[in-house]
């Protein structure tokens, strides 16, 4: 499978389809991935049946064949995560200890904070946050139905 073939709108469609427990049709898929007309959605049901990735059953609807590995994303359960999510959760993660060792540093007196771990904390907070927005981005374009308010 070429990875430039499962990208864009084609990537929404499958991914809608993958996180259906059921069969869906023509019609529901439209409405989920916010298309303007089922022959748009149509055309990326065909793309997917083509890379043997859904099948459609003898009602018409479709569903999951295979689970494709997808370039900058990962499979937790069936939801696809951009990997740059979880690289901000590294760099929370580094955030939370850099921030315990100066608060440690103000109840024991004894250890020197020097202004290059200063730099480097902020450098970490730049940089998950940097990570954090951007997977969240990616995240929004994969599932625009999701992002909605309902009301």
């Amino acid at each position: 499978m070429a990875s430039d073939d499962l990208e864009g709108n084609t990537l929404s469609v499958y991914a809608y389809i993958v996180n259906s427990n059921e069969p869906v049709g023509l019609r529901e898929i439209t409405r989920g991935v916010e298309f303007s007309s089922s022959s748009v959605a149509y055309h990326h049901l065909q793309k997917l049946e083509n890379l043997d990735l859904i099948e459609k059953n003898s009602y018409g609807q479709y569903s999951l064949k295979e689970k494709a590995s997808i370039d900058g994303y990962m499979w937790v359960g069936k939801n696809l995560v951009p990997r740059l999510m979880f690289y901000s959760f590294f760099f929370i993660g580094l955030f939370i200890i850099e921030i315990s060792i100066i608060l440690f540093n103000l109840v024991v007196k004894r250890l020197v904070i020097d202004s290059l771990f200063l730099f480097f904390t902020g450098t970490t907070i730049v940089t998950m946050l940097l990570f954090l927005i951007e997977g969240i981005a990616m995240y929004r374009k994969l599932n625009p139905k999701r992002n909605t308010v309902k009301t």
